[in-house]
Formats: C-alpha cells, structure tokens, sequence
C-alpha cells in the first residue's frame, strides 16, 4: 500500500512539474533569474542617472535669448550606445531617465528624434488639407531649441572561472557594467555635467548546477 502511496506521489509531483503558469508579479521587485542584463538592472541605472540629473547645480537653469522667464534646461536626448556583449534595447533606459526627468518639473525635452517625422505630417495636415481651423492650425518654426545635448555608454566587463578541484567544482560567472551619461552645452561645447553608474552581478554554480 505505502508503495502505491509513494508511486501516486510521485506521479503527482511529475505531473505538476510539467505544467506551466502565470501570475502578476510586482514590478519593482529583485529579478536574479539569471546574470544577464534584466529589470532590476535597467530600473537602478536609471534611477542614480536621475537623481544626479536632479542635484547638479550646472543643471538649475540656462539662459538663452527668446527663453523669456522660462529658464528650465531644455535637454535633446540622443540614444544610449550599447557596447556590451548582449543585446540590450538601451531605449528602455533613455525612456525612463527622460520619464522621471519629466516627473520632477525640473527640466524640458526638445524631442527632435523619434518623433519629428510625426511633427512634421501633422503640421502639413493642419496648414494643408483645409480641414483645420486655420486659427488653430500649427506652423513650422515655433520649435523649442536645446540648451543641452545628452548621450551616454553602456559598457560591461565578463569574467569567468572554470571548475576545478581547488574550488571544489564550483563555477563563478562575473558581469560588471558601466553606464556613463554626458551633457554638453551646445553654445559653449563644454561638458556642463557627467555621472558614472555601475554594478556587478556574480552567479556561482555548484558541481551539478548550471
């Protein structure tokens, strides 16, 4: 009978295994499924990007002529080179430091990539298809100028150790990247502010692991 018991046990076990499923998570929480570059990762480069953004005094104001008594830095956001070895849609990253810059009511974005295209064949719709309020139909030249271009870096180091007798067969996998984030001032060309952001991820598996 125990010997039934424990083969139904089994059996059990075997066939929730095989099953899948899904559940809502929270988004905010520690991802370590594996050492590669995940959420959590993207979340706290961004996040010390931000707050630095936010504290440095070169970033207060600038003052150009046709500014009038709006003196918040404009910035142009440019894309986030990716030099690592994965593949990393760095977008994520540039979406969520220009979010939170946004958030904090301290800086304007002049948006002059992704969605100028759009900009422009909705300007000529509204001065051209005569179906807009000519009152309130947009024109060319009206643009905000930036102050301040900002580009950055994302690099990383990989290392790893093999197994062998002298660590007991373990296998130690190290990742450690490096995010730098520049901002130049386009009258004067002079780099008004930049800040380095890293962290390191180790993974070690034991003699029957990964």
């Amino acid at each position: 009978m125990n010997r039934h018991l424990i083969a139904l046990g089994l059996v059990t076990s075997l066939f929730a295994a095989s099953c899948s499923s899904t559940r809502y998570d929270d988004a905010q929480r520690v991802e370590t499924v594996d050492i590669d570059f995940g959420s959590t990762d993207l979340q706290s480069l961004a996040a010390g990007m931000t707050d630095g953004l936010i504290a440095s005094p070169a970033l207060n104001y600038i003052d150009n002529p046709g500014k009038g008594e709006e003196k918040r830095v404009i910035f142009a956001f440019y894309d986030i080179e990716n030099r690592t070895a994965e593949h990393i849609d760095t977008t994520g990253i540039k979406d969520l430091i220009e979010a939170k810059m946004l958030e904090s009511g301290r800086f304007r974005i002049n948006n002059e990539g992704r969605s100028q295209d759009l900009i422009e064949s909705q300007v000529r719709f509204q001065q051209g298809s005569g179906r807009v309020d000519p009152a309130q139909a947009k024109s060319f030249g009206s643009q905000i100028g930036a102050d301040v271009v900002m580009f950055g870096t994302l690099r990383s180091i990989e290392k790893e150790s093999g197994r062998s007798l002298e660590n007991f067969g373990t296998k130690t996998e190290d990742v450690y990247y490096q995010f730098a984030l520049e901002a130049v001032n386009i009258q004067t060309g002079e780099t008004i502010w930049k800040k380095v952001e890293d962290l390191r991820k180790t993974k070690r598996s034991g003699l029957f692991g990964g």
